[in-house]
């Protein structure tokens, strides 16, 4: 099975030992958990929960598309809110880059990293495969 890390330059640096992203087969991408951070600064956004989901989501566009992918192309999303309360505000926000058929998702209560408010993670799949024999990501 082919299987590649993939780095997004614009997006937030890992904060230990894993890969952004990783393509796998030529056709799957996993992305790690995101937090909204601001990849310019590194440091969580300012704000509430709408705007720490639009951020955490922005993050994952930037390593799908480093992977030849973008949120279209994702089929599960794992969100993991520091206070489940914040539900209802994270969906409307999350609806605003999943309108239609959006992923298939789960969203649970967890103690995150640095007072961070969401966290996510998603698995995206490529439309296109590549040519029999061929790699996607050689």
């Amino acid at each position: 099975m082919s299987r590649k890390a993939i780095f997004a330059a614009d997006a937030p640096a890992p904060a230990g030992p894993y890969s952004q992203a990783v393509a796998a087969a030529g056709r799957f991408v996993f992305t790690s958990g995101q937090l909204p951070l601001d990849p310019a600064t590194g440091k969580l956004v300012a704000g509430d929960i709408k705007a720490a989901v639009r951020r955490t989501l922005q993050n994952i566009r930037l390593l799908l598309r480093s992977a030849g992918a973008d949120l279209k192309d994702v089929v599960k999303v794992n969100v993991y809110l520091a206070d489940i309360a914040d539900a209802r505000a994270m969906n409307e926000a999350y609806a605003e880059f999943f309108s239609d058929e959006p992923p298939a998702r789960t969203t649970i209560a967890a103690s995150l990293p640095g007072g961070a408010m969401v966290e996510m993670d998603a698995i995206a799949v490529l439309g296109d495969q590549p040519a029999s024999g061929q790699s996607r990501f050689a």
